[in-house]
């Protein structure tokens, strides 16, 4: 393993631990004693994607999280909830057991875990995947996600919302924006 700081090849592993992916290295180099992580991961059999038209390629989980970081830009998530989606997906995919998987599938297992984790984000990726032609179809996209919003309304909850509902609003707050609680 070469230093990514001098390029030496020698360095020691320092620790070893298990990551939900693989296995996390902490190393530090021989020469010039700085400290640097790796990552190992199972190489499993390739996995092939099929496009929609007709070209097949290698599954690229750096391209799956880059389509998804863009969908979910700016957006209130928690600090590596991207990468755990795309470790999902790429474990569902694995065990499926097949050599090719269509490009379809994909796009819905990130839309589907999109869905509940950011519909903001949803939208923007099921805008670009669906390729939606005109506003009637993006309303109905909308209207879609509505009509789930209603069933968590009434009981499903597959979404919480972003502030519970005993956290003090900026509008609670009293004088010299010290939160205020606000009595039920």
């Amino acid at each position: 393993m070469n230093c990514p700081f001098c390029g030496h090849e020698e360095s020691r592993v320092i620790d070893s631990r298990e990551s939900p992916d693989g296995i996390r290295r902490r190393r530090e180099c021989a020469r010039c004693v700085l400290r640097f992580t790796t990552y190992e991961r199972v190489h499993t059999m390739p996995l092939l994607v099929a496009k929609r038209d007709g070209r097949n390629e290698p599954f690229s989980r750096d391209k799956l999280e880059g389509s998804l970081r863009i969908a979910c830009a700016k957006r209130p998530l928690e600090v590596g909830a991207i990468s755990k989606m795309v470790t999902d997906i790429e474990n569902e995919l694995h065990k499926l057991a097949k050599a090719e998987v269509e490009s379809r599938i994909v796009g819905e297992m990130a839309m589907e875990r999109l869905r509940s984790l950011d519909r903001v984000a949803y939208i923007r990726f099921a805008s670009v995947y669906r390729d939606f032609q005109d506003e009637d179809e993006f309303e109905k996209a909308i209207a879609s996600l509505r009509d789930g919003q209603e069933d968590e309304e009434n009981g499903d909850r597959s979404q919480l919302p972003l502030i519970p509902d005993d956290v003090p609003r900026l509008a609670d707050r009293g004088r010299k924006g010290r939160r205020t609680r606000v009595k039920k």
